[in-house]
């Protein structure tokens, strides 16, 4: 294995998302028309995690992002995926239909916003907290827009989950029960819907009895975080009986869930690594991946529901280029380095994974000659790809890149921000009691406890 430690290309992956944000994406990206806010999203924040936001953008133009983005507020909360859909003064009740507000595109409108440095104060809060609770199914789960008679239309996997919790969160922090007048989401209802949806392996799927994903389980983790309903090592068993009179959390066993998620790193990169290379049909539930390229870095020990590794091998050799995939057997890919290290990351584990040979698999295999980062080795770079392959790098500290929040997936100066605005303090400190319950217990405060721990692992 090569000595030389790979590194990140800034000039480049600087260049790249320079030129997403200031001209016309390729046309491929037209069928992802009604999905713009989500790219201005990846395309800003990744921006910002290479600190080069405002050196690379004027003062003008960052207020012209940010009077596009409330161009997109729905009149009635929430805001829309693109201004397409938006009639103006066209508008009526025969109509309105075909310009809903759209759940995730609302979370990515708030999270461009903040990290734009906004202070949302026009956001329409009241509004949005209540169209926000009329998004929730009887069965806890959210869909993605309301349609005629206010049927909830879309999916109801963890994605629309994790995008309600975090709206739940910018707007109104951790208070539970009403705000101004307006009533709270079934919080209850919502971390059991996730409960429902957990395998028998520790990861979570889309819906019950259906295969572990770590996208799905990232929105999962994500969303019990931002609820604050997350297991606290030991507790988390005594807090699954309602006569105690303690909140129900999400994740019934965190140490397997932990373990499915360490599980994910794998050396296996094409797909002609994804059959039985060995001809020897070793591909068994024990190793739920073809023994010889399934990630072995030691064995887990739990003392007082505290989950680590015990003496990892001293022969790194066989572990030159290890990603993540998002489901067992399956070829590593970029985006899940940051869909299974993120959820580690808002579980204080990322120190768990193998994160140099990672950081080789994304620096020497996916990351692009022109900038940016592909799905899998050779492809050629795409905004998605892009975004959480820096992500990923930036839970660890990589050199040139902000450290990250794992929940919000954003930066941890843009969580800051979020944090320090004096009319969220104020929805915050209206609540006495939960403040007080809770004390300072953000999440700049629960994910900074882990801020810096990594600086030596990453190469730099």
């Amino acid at each position: 294995m090569s000595s030389e430690s790979p590194s990140l290309n800034k000039p480049k992956h600087l260049k790249y998302w320079t030129r997403c944000l200031k001209t016309y994406l390729p046309h491929a990206y037209i069928a992802n028309d009604s999905m713009r806010m989500t790219l201005a999203f990846f395309i800003v924040s990744a921006l910002d995690l290479l600190d080069c936001l405002k050196s690379h953008t004027t003062e003008a133009e960052r207020k012209d992002y940010v009077d596009w983005i409330y161009h997109c507020q729905h009149p009635h909360g929430g805001f829309r995926g693109f201004p397409a859909t938006d009639f103006g003064e066209l508008r009526n009740e025969t109509n309105a239909p075909w310009d809903p507000a759209n759940l995730p595109a609302t979370y990515f409108a708030l999270a461009t916003l903040i990290i734009l440095g906004d202070d949302l104060q026009r956001v329409r809060r009241r509004a949005c907290l209540k169209w926000l609770a009329e998004m929730q199914r009887p069965d806890g789960s959210f869909g993605e827009t309301l349609g005629e008679n206010g049927v909830i239309e879309g999916g109801m996997d963890t994605r629309f989950g994790y995008c309600a919790g975090g709206v739940r969160y910018i707007l109104r922090g951790l208070v539970d029960g009403p705000v101004e007048g307006v009533k709270d989401i079934e919080v209850d209802k919502l971390v059991w819907c996730i409960r429902g949806s957990e395998t028998y392996d520790g990861g979570i799927s889309e819906a019950p009895f259906h295969e572990a994903h770590a996208g799905f389980t990232y929105c999962a983790i994500g969303c019990l975080s931002f609820l604050d309903r997350l297991p606290h090592g030991a507790k988390a068993k005594r807090q699954d009986a309602p006569e105690n009179n303690i909140p129900i959390t999400g994740l019934s066993n965190l140490d397997i869930t932990i373990r499915w998620l360490v599980s994910r790193q794998t050396m296996t990169l094409d797909e002609e690594d994804a059959v039985d290379t060995r001809m020897d049909e070793t591909d068994t539930a024990a190793t739920c991946h073809d023994a010889h390229s399934f990630v072995k870095m030691g064995s887990f020990i739990s003392t007082a529901g505290e989950l680590s590794y015990k003496d990892r091998p001293s022969t790194p050799t066989q572990l030159q280029w290890a990603g993540f995939n998002g489901r067992c057997n399956k070829i590593a890919d970029t985006c899940y380095a940051f869909w299974a290290g993120g959820s580690l990351g808002i579980l204080n584990k990322v120190h768990l994974i193998d994160h140099t040979a990672n950081r080789r698999y994304l620096l020497e295999k996916t990351q692009h000659m022109v900038g940016g980062f592909g799905k899998q080795p050779a492809d050629p770079p795409d905004v998605y790809h892009s975004y959480l392959g820096l992500a990923a790098l930036a839970l660890v500290d990589e050199p040139g890149v902000k450290p990250i929040s794992p929940t919000l997936c954003v930066s941890k100066d843009a969580l800051r921000h979020l944090e320090g605005l004096p009319w969220r303090r104020k929805v915050e400190a209206g609540d006495a009691a939960s403040a007080q319950a809770r004390g300072t217990d953000t999440l700049a405060v629960r994910e900074g406890a882990v801020e810096g721990k990594y600086a030596a692992m990453s190469g730099g």
